[in-house]
């Protein structure tokens, strides 16, 4: 089978995120044997696609310890590498465990994302997390799979350094903790998820999700533009549609090999 790694809400190679993305042939395999493989690239995560009609594509993301149920740079990094490789479909349709998901061209490089909102609710902190991050917080919200921290500034979420082993102990997929608006963008945001085997990750298309529902009425337009200020950075446009994210962003392959 081949895979391939391609960075995700990129511009240039070595920036953005990561992601491997293998290309499933003949009988599906098992997920165990998936998440060996995930495990074996150590990315964030690592995409498995299979062709079930034409642009249409079963789709599983896994990180190097746990399947996930939404992934957003291995879709993009997923849609952008099969209009690489040929597929005529200029809309592409995948089955996940989140429903149908969509990409689409939107032009100049740019790929577009059609995911689930995610308006996160607010909550007391859970215990341990602000002394975890060791900054004073402004409020705690959660979505569906992550706690979202808001704090005072960019500048704060810039010079972050956080317990990671106490923040594993936080009862979610993650922490998003953000602030606005950035220097360079409508919002900044850093995501860390070292219970799932990723302490920092670098650009969250998932949590774009979250990010959009919480900032998109807080700043009265429904579209922005968003930067995750880790050390390989990117920057996701995100439109607030009804109970949809429109997500965008560019991709660049750079590695092509076969598993053998």
């Amino acid at each position: 089978m081949r895979i391939f790694t391609v960075d995700a809400f990129a511009d240039r190679a070595f920036s953005g995120n990561p992601a491997g993305v293998c290309l499933v042939e003949g009988p599906a395999p098992g997920a165990g044997w998936m998440q060996s493989v995930a495990a074996e690239m150590n990315l964030a995560e690592t995409a498995f696609l299979e062709r079930r009609s034409p642009g249409r594509f079963g789709l599983r993301w896994f990180t190097p310890a746990v399947e996930v149920d939404l992934c957003g740079h291995a879709t993009l990094a997923s849609a952008h590498l099969l209009w690489e490789l040929g597929e005529a479909a200029p809309v592409l349709a995948f089955d996940t465990r989140s429903g149908e998901l969509r990409a689409e061209a939107a032009g100049a490089g740019l790929i577009r994302l059609d995911f689930p909102a995610d308006p996160p609710v607010p909550i007391d902190a859970p215990e341990g997390l602000v002394e975890a991050l060791g900054v004073p917080v402004v409020a705690v919200h959660r979505g569906v799979s992550d706690v979202l921290v808001e704090v005072a500034d960019a500048e704060t979420v810039l010079a972050l350094a956080p317990d990671l082993r106490s923040l594993a102990a936080v009862p979610a997929r993650g922490v998003i903790v953000t602030a606005a608006p950035g220097h360079d963008s409508d919002f900044v945001s850093r995501c860390f998820y070292p219970a799932a085997g990723i302490d920092e990750d670098p650009v969250t298309g998932s949590a774009h999700c979250t990010l959009a529902s919480f900032w998109c009425p807080r700043l009265g337009r429904s579209s922005l533009a968003g930067r995750q200020a880790s050390r390989r950075g990117g920057r996701v446009g995100v439109e607030l549609a009804g109970d949809r994210v429109l997500l965008t962003g560019r991709a660049v392959t750079v590695l092509r090999g076969e598993l053998v």
